[in-house]
C-alpha cells in the first residue's frame, strides 16, 4: 500500500526537477561563467572575450589623459601695469604756477579720482584732452600727459596710478571657496594663485578637476598635477573661466560582491582588485574567484592590438578575465586598470548553484513530509 508520504513526494519532486532542468526558478544574481563564454564571437555572440595575462594588462592600460595645449603652456604673464578697457585709473597733478589750469588758488596740486578707460581704450584728462590709455603702462601715460600739459603750464608734474577696475577679469565657479568674478592683479595672474585668492579648493584634492576656457578652447587637468607640476601653472588672462569639479567618473559592480552599486572613482586610477576591495570584496559564500569579469566598450586601437586584428572599426565590446586563483592571478587583478563606464562582474561559484539545487529538491520534499505527518495526524 502506497503511504501518503509517497503519494505527495513523487509528484512533488518530478516537478522540481523538471523546474530544474529547464533552467527556471532558481534566484542567482547574473549569467554563469559558462553563459558569458557563450557569448564570444567565436561562438556567434557579440563580444570579444579575452582572459587577462601580462600583455593585456600593458595594452588595456591606455587612461584618457588631462592636461593644457601648448597654447595655454605658452602664454606669458599678462604685465601687471598694462592698461586695458575697464581699468579705473587716479592722477594727481602738481603745477608749479600760483593759478594754474588744474590747480586752484592756494593749493599745488589736484587730483583726478576713478578715471575709467572706455570701451576703445582711450580716457579724457583736462586740458590734455582724449589719450589712449589701453596697452600703455601708467609710467608710459604719465609722460604723454606730462608732454601735453608742458605746452600750456610749466613744468607740471603727474602722478598715474592703476587701481583695481573691470579691466582684466576672471570668473571662477565650482568646488571653490568663493565664487566670482576676481580682477587679475600683480599678486594673481596665475591659476595656483587665483585659486587661492578665491578661497581655495574645497573638494577632495585626489578628485578635484581644473577646466579653464579661453576663447572657445578648453583645458583639464588634475589638481594634484596642477602643484606638482609647476608648469601647468598656466598665466591667466582676460575673460578665463575656471570650473573646479568632482571627477565624474565610475564603474558598476555587479553579481557576487560585497555590494552591487555604481561606484564614482575615489582616485585618478583605480585597478581590478581595488575597485572589489571598493564593494567589499568577494562575497565569500557565493563568488567564483576564476569568474572575475570586466566589460568594456573598449577603444578601437586598443582592441586591435589586445586581439591582433587590423580590420576592427570604432569601439568594441570586449569582456576581460581575471582568473584570481592562477598564481599571478592578484598581480594581474593589481595591475589591470579600471576605467570610465567599466561593469565589473563577479560570476557565481558552481557550488552555489549546487546547493540551490539541492535546496530546490529538498525543500519541497520537506514540506510534503511535513504535509503528510498532519495529514497523519
Amino acid at each position: 500500500m502506497i503511504s501518503n508520504q509517497t503519494r505527495w513526494v513523487r509528484p512533488i519532486a518530478a516537478v522540481s526537477i523538471v523546474a530544474i532542468l529547464s533552467g527556471c526558478g532558481l534566484p542567482r544574481s547574473g549569467p554563469t561563467k559558462s553563459e558569458i563564454f557563450a557569448g564570444s564571437v567565436e561562438k556567434a555572440g557579440d563580444a570579444f572575450v579575452v582572459e587577462v595575462d601580462d600583455r593585456i594588462v600593458v595594452a588595456t592600460s591606455l587612461q584618457p589623459s588631462l592636461g593644457f595645449s601648448d597654447a595655454f603652456l605658452n602664454a606669458g604673464p599678462v604685465g601687471s601695469d598694462t592698461i586695458r578697457p575697464g581699468d579705473t585709473l587716479t592722477f594727481t597733478i602738481w603745477e608749479n604756477v600760483d593759478d594754474g589750469l588744474l590747480v586752484g588758488e592756494g593749493t599745488n596740486s589736484t587730483a583726478l579720482s576713478e578715471v575709467q578707460v572706455d570701451g576703445d581704450g582711450f580716457i579724457f584728462v583736462p586740458y590734455a584732452g582724449r589719450i589712449r590709455a589701453s596697452g600703455n603702462t601708467p609710467e608710459a601715460i604719465r609722460r604723454i600727459i606730462t608732454d601735453k600739459l608742458s605746452e600750456q603750464t610749466p613744468d607740471p608734474q603727474v602722478l598715474v596710478q592703476r587701481v583695481a577696475g573691470d579691466g582684466a577679469t576672471v570668473s571662477l565657479i565650482g568646488g571653490i571657496g568663493g565664487q566670482g568674478v576676481y580682477a587679475i592683479e600683480r599678486p594673481t595672474r596665475t591659476l595656483t594663485a587665483m585659486l587661492a585668492n578665491a578661497g581655495g579648493v574645497n573638494i577632495p584634492p585626489e578628485i578635484a578637476q581644473i577646466t579653464v576656457t579661453r576663447s572657445g578652447h578648453t583645458g583639464t587637468i588634475w589638481l594634484e598635477d596642477l602643484y606638482e607640476n609647476p608648469r601647468l601653472d598656466i598665466a591667466l588672462r582676460n575673460g578665463d573661466r575656471i570650473l573646479v569639479e568632482e571627477d565624474s567618473r565610475s564603474f558598476t559592480a555587479l553579481g557576487a560582491t560585497g555590494a552591487q552599486s555604481r561606484v564614482p572613482f575615489e582616485t585618478q586610477t583605480i585597478s581590478a582588485i581595488e575597485a572589489i576591495a571598493t564593494v567589499g570584496g568577494l562575497n565569500s559564500n557565493l563568488a567564483d574567484p576564476t569568474g572575475v569579469f570586466v566589460l568594456r566598450q573598449e577603444f578601437d586601437n586598443v582592441a586591435a592590438d589586445v586581439l591582433g586584428r587590423s580590420d576592427l572599426f570604432g569601439e568594441q565590446r570586449m569582456v576581460y578575465v581575471l582568473d584570481l586563483t592562477e598564481p599571478n592571478g592578484l598581480f594581474l587583478a593589481r595591475d589591470f586598470d579600471i576605467r570610465d563606464g567599466d561593469t565589473v562582474y563577479v560570476t557565481e561559484a558552481p557550488y552555489t548553484q549546487f546547493s540551490k539545487v539541492l535546496g530546490a529538491i529538498v525543500g519541497p520534499l520537506n514540506t510534503a513530509n511535513s504535509i503528510d505527518q498532519l495529514a497523519g495526524n
